[in-house]
């Protein structure tokens, strides 16, 4: 197979990550005599540095031209610090969003056994969690106008807005998801309150009898922030809009123990974009600790999804089980015996590449990095 990808590193730790998912899909392409044909984009901070905006024209168009995107992370403490900035990082990525035609976000969220007792949450809560939340992703206050100012600066108004076609077309996907799965599905709003959300729940039940077998929840937002902590297990499908799914499905990642393992996927109208949950975490960039594995992780969904290879996902996931199960994991998973970003990647790797045998010691002796 011979595809083209875009390579969007972005800013912080996002090289790091993306360099270790490389190493991983160098081994695929080895290992399944595949051709993939990377290019690299500026976006972010970085990209504001060189050229002036978060998203240039070039990137764009690579973007446009590739058949999957592999992006890293976005955002720079020197925007974040900043509330005046009228360019910001995180511009880029709404505006690629936008400018893709992104509205689904696809979030899995999955307990991994070497994160027992690394939960907040304790451990008869979080075990055998299993759940996806889908977020829509190009409505909602996030685009809404008119956003601005106004009274000297002294009032903000921000616009949530939504069509009926922009809830169709992201519910579908989330009946879609419900479907393959164990045909449950969750529908979180806010309808008690919001017009959007009203309009949301209305659309929702015109759908259900398209969707006979899948049994159909609404719940309010508030509710399902509560319930994601007291009894995650309850959700297996779960759909929502843009601010809502922002913030519950980072609350859902961190349950888990871990925001490091967590890989998403954004599709829609172009071409497709996956992504690591978590951010650009500064504090972390060059010293080598980032935890790779949610960007390989995406990068399997990547594979799959865009692709057509389950086989190639399949192996790059038994590759992430059998290196954390043999305790090879970065700081944020174990503080006291750690391994840095590269030789998570580079152990990854090798298990493919070397049909499932590790040799743990070769890889960890020269980086380990014991706290």
């Amino acid at each position: 197979m011979k595809k083209k990808i875009a390579v969007l590193p972005g800013d912080g730790i996002g090289p790091e990550i993306v360099d270790q998912a490389l190493n991983v899909l160098y081994a695929i392409e080895k290992k399944y005599d595949h051709e993939f044909t990377l290019s690299k984009g500026l976006i972010g901070a970085v990209a504001i540095d060189e050229t002036g905006t978060p998203l240039p024209t070039e990137t764009l168009d690579l973007c446009l031209d590739s058949d999957a995107i592999l992006f890293g992370a976005i955002g720079d403490p020197k925007y974040d610090n900043d509330p005046k900035a009228k360019v910001r990082p995180e511009q880029g990525l709404l505006a690629i969003r936008k400018a893709l035609g992104l509205y689904a976000n696809i979030r899995p969220v999955v307990n991994f056994e070497i994160l027992k007792g690394k939960s907040p949450l304790k451990d008869e809560i979080v075990e055998g969690v299993d759940l996806i939340i889908i977020r829509e992703l190009t409505g909602g206050l996030y685009f809404g106008e008119p956003r601005e100012r106004r009274e000297n600066g002294t009032v903000a108004i921000d616009t949530c807005v939504y069509s009926k076609m922009e809830i169709i077309r992201i519910v579908k996907v989330a009946f879609g998801y419900a479907m393959r799965r164990k045909k449950k599905l969750c529908v979180v709003d806010k309808a008690n309150v919001l017009e959007t959300s009203r309009l949301w729940r209305e659309t929702v039940q015109e759908m259900i009898p398209d969707y006979p077998e899948v049994e159909v929840e609404f719940m309010f937002v508030d509710n399902a922030a509560m319930k994601l902590i007291v009894n995650p297990r309850s959700f297996d499908v779960m759909v929502t809009e843009n601010l809502f799914g922002d913030i519950l499905s980072d609350e859902a990642s961190v349950i888990t123990g871990s925001i490091g393992l967590l890989p998403s996927a954004s599709s829609g109208d172009l071409t497709a974009l996956y992504e690591p949950v978590h951010g650009s975490y500064p504090q972390a960039t060059g010293k080598g600790i980032a935890n790779p594995v949610a960007t390989i992780l995406s990068l399997a969904m990547l594979l799959e999804d865009s692709f057509g290879l389950s086989d190639e996902a399949a192996d790059i996931r038994a590759g992430v089980d059998h290196v954390l199960g043999a305790g090879i994991c970065t700081e944020d998973i174990n503080p006291t015996t750690n391994y840095s970003t590269s030789v998570v990647g580079n152990a990854i790797a090798e298990y493919i590449g070397n049909n499932g045998v590790v040799d743990v010691d070769k890889i960890t002796s020269a980086a380990s990095v014991p706290v």
